[in-house]
């Protein structure tokens, strides 16, 4: 017989677990039915966020004299919950939601982030204990205490006076069986599931329990902190711990539930973050479900991308869910190729590239790392150098800056790139790689200069290629495979003659020819020429592409950039000029512009400079400039042009001081 009744919409169920009448006692249990939404307030109610486990392992629980079967692993945590004298009031979905009922699981599944707001306490099981668990949660306590923590903050929770910031935080000393041990803890499914994120977000107050071990949530979080752990041999929880921390940490400064949370057209919102940080900082947990992925993260955001379709819908497809979120989150003014069953997005998109990374990670100095406070060990620094800012940036006093954010599930990298997007709000940071581009934070934070420059942004020059993984390690596919493949399956014309493959052969060509440009605009000049030589080598064996009639529509569309591009490519193979590019940057250390201005190529040299090359880089040997280089052989039109686009005349180079007049 089902312990289940009709449930009314927006009434929900609450688990009474008896007390035992011995330790052997099977688990018993009554369901009660109240209308928790009309109220708002918290209830005194304990919700428990947990991981289902394996679906074939299942133990029984007895609910108003009807045997339920459950998960193991919530078996085991009911056991550990039961009081041996009082009763205890549960909210869990596998037991208060009826599983087979899609219409009522629909509604409940909907309502969970105000069920989780309401509660008078979170309970995060993380199972039995096991691998050293006791003594990991004993370590983290006791480097908690040691910071001094004023437990006094639970009875003025809600004063703003409380700055934990002004707190000097001690680092705490860990043998090597102990950190051993907090990182197994640390890698247990629970920090990794998506949907225990929205459970935590919610909390006003967390416990974190472990077989019969427990700890305060805001205690473990500190006492983490604290630790200074290494994760260089568990890298990805760098990415997963942190900012599933700041959520817990933030529950004990949430106010009691008071109907306070953002509700727009009959949606709740915890009012955390914009979707697109919450995106970024949780992209990489898992999900059985793809589609959750997004789902999980909706009723956190404080904006509303139910305007752009992302409705928890789980009839849609993946691919038409994915796509419509990196559209939200980038842009509108971009190409989006998505797969079923693929966490992958590859992007193509104009760009504006604005600085470099010179320096990054969780602390810069000795000065941080003995001064940080709790708050800001789930946070990371990076220092930027800005490229080409205009007038009215400081050059000299900004041309480094440092810029502090939330930690996000991938951490950025000496030499990643900040680049804005046609039709973004924010710059994003991506990673360079072979004749593409990994995105590694799609939310760069806006100082007063860089919205002011990113607002100034009005054209676009550099074409990019950007794959979008939300899967771990970086760099593969869900299936193992290489991004080279995926680049290869996205959308690319046909050409209407039979077995003719031009487009696909120029989309390799272009691909290479592009990277080589975006390479050469962030100083990366050795890469650059070979990218460059590469596409026009690769072009060169391409007989039937170079003589493809570009103008004929019957054989084929060609768009104007690549027209450009090849039309480049195959004046330098007639004229032999792209055969010595690597040659004369080893000779030299030339920039691409420079070995153009030496040459008189005037239609590269255009090129590189509309592409954002700049006309006063000098050689890295010789120091001279394109338009020395021009000057000394002559090339009137090549010098003509650098003027116009703004090269200094009177620029010396170092060996022999002279300028172009001289």
């Amino acid at each position: 017989m089902s312990p289940y009744s009709p449930l009314p919409k927006g009434w929900v169920r609450l688990l009474r677990l008896l007390p035992p009448p011995g330790d052997k006692s099977r688990i018993e249990c009554q369901l009660i039915t109240c209308s928790l939404f009309d109220s708002r307030r918290t209830h005194s109610y304990e919700a428990l966020s947990y991981v289902w486990g394996l679906e074939k392992s299942k133990e029984p629980i007895w609910i108003d004299g009807n045997e339920l079967s459950i998960g193991a692993n919530l078996h085991t945590a009911l056991s550990h919950l039961r009081d041996c004298f009082v009763e205890r009031i549960l909210w869990i979905d596998a037991i208060c939601i009826n599983q087979r009922d899609n219409i009522e699981k629909g509604h409940q599944v909907e309502s969970m982030a105000k069920i989780y707001a309401q509660a008078s306490r979170v309970i995060v099981w993380l199972g039995e204990a096991a691998d050293g668990s006791n003594h990991a949660l004993e370590a983290i306590r006791r480097a908690a205490e040691e910071q001094d923590i004023d437990f006094s903050i639970y009875k003025t929770r809600q004063q703003a006076s409380f700055a934990p910031s002004n707190r000097q935080l001690i680092n705490s000393k860990i043998n090597n069986v102990d950190q051993q041990a907090v990182l197994t803890l640390l890698e247990r499914e629970w920090f990794q599931r998506i949907w225990v994120l929205q459970e935590v977000a919610a909390a006003r107050h967390v416990l974190i329990k472990c077989g019969p071990a427990e700890i305060d949530g805001y205690a473990f979080c500190s006492g983490l902190s604290a630790l200074s752990l290494s994760y260089e041999k568990r890298p990805h929880l760098q990415g997963l711990i942190p900012p599933i921390a700041y959520l817990i940490r933030g529950a004990v400064f949430r106010p009691k539930y008071e109907g306070d949370e953002i509700s727009r057209q009959d949606r709740f919102s915890l009012n955390i973050r914009p979707l697109c940080e919450l995106v970024d900082m949780y992209h990489t947990h898992k999900a059985t479900v793809l589609l959750d992925k997004v789902y999980a993260l909706l009723s956190m955001s404080n904006d509303d991308p139910y305007a752009a379709g992302l409705e928890p819908n789980y009839e849609a497809a993946w691919r038409d869910v994915f796509r419509k979120l990196v559209q939200f989150c980038l842009s509108d003014q971009i190409s989006i190729n998505t797969w079923d069953r693929a966490e992958v997005a590859v992007i193509e998109a104009k760009g504006y590239i604005l600085g470099e990374v010179f320096s990054a990670g969780e602390d810069a100095t000795e000065h941080d790392r003995q001064n940080q406070d709790a708050t800001r060990r789930d946070r990371q620094y990076v220092d930027i150098a800005w490229k080409n800012a205009p007038s009215y940036v400081d050059m000299e006093e900004k041309q480094n800056y440092r810029f502090t954010f939330q930690a996000s599930a991938k951490a950025v990298k000496e030499g990643d790139v900040i680049c804005l997007l046609q039709g973004a709000s924010r710059p994003m940071i991506i990673r360079l790689c072979n004749d593409f581009s990994t995105i590694i934070i799609i939310t760069f934070p806006l100082a007063d200069d860089l919205q002011k420059w990113s607002a100034s942004v009005t054209t676009f020059p550099t074409d990019l290629l950007l794959v979008w993984d939300w899967n771990e390690p970086q760099r593969k596919s869900p299936g193992g495979e290489d991004y080279g493949k995926l680049i290869s399956s996205r959308e690319v014309a046909n050409c209407p003659v039979a077995e003719c493959q031009c487009l696909h052969d120029l989309d390799k060509i272009t691909r290479l020819w592009n990277f080589g440009l975006l390479l050469n605009r962030t100083e990366r000049y050795e890469k650059a020429i070979k990218n460059l030589r590469k596409a026009v080598e690769v072009y060169g064996t391409r007989e039937g592409l170079g003589n493809v009639d570009k103008t004929d529509l019957d054989h084929g569309f060609w768009r104007e950039v690549d027209e450009e591009a090849l039309r480049i490519m195959d004046d330098l193979l007639i004229d032999n000029k792209g055969a010595d590019m690597e040659g004369k940057y080893k000779e030299h250390g030339q920039t691409p512009l420079s070995w153009a201005a030496e040459i008189g190529y005037e239609a590269v040299v255009r090129l590189l400079v509309e592409k954002g090359a700049s006309v006063e880089a000098r050689d890295s040997s010789s120091g001279q400039t394109p338009l020395l280089w021009a000057a000394a052989n002559g090339h009137e039109a090549v010098v003509r042009l650098l003027v116009e686009k703004g090269a200094t005349i009177e620029a010396k180079d170092n060996s022999s001081g002279q300028t172009p007049l001289s």
